[in-house]
């Protein structure tokens, strides 16, 4: 079985981008700490969303959580194809 790393993704739909680099974790308790913090800082801006993500690389994150990384341009592509 293929071991699971976590990523952290902190975006700004403000901005329509990343606010910070992804985070990479090994250690799920380690990861869950920095979601926590991340979470608690970014508490009183409605325009920030704190994600937490397992997933066997950043490659599959980037595939199967696009909107955060191309924007809303994903999601239009997504809902144009039907």
């Amino acid at each position: 079985m293929t071991e699971l790393s976590q990523f952290l993704i902190v975006f700004d739909h403000d901005r329509g981008a990343l606010r910070q680099d992804v985070t990479v974790f090994a250690d799920p308790a380690e990861s869950l700490s920095a979601y926590d913090a991340a979470e608690r800082h970014f508490a009183e801006q409605a325009h920030i969303e704190v994600v937490l993500i397992g997933s066997d690389s950043l490659d599959t994150v980037r595939r199967t959580h696009a909107n955060y990384f191309e924007g809303t341009d994903a999601l239009e592509r997504l809902l144009s194809a039907d």
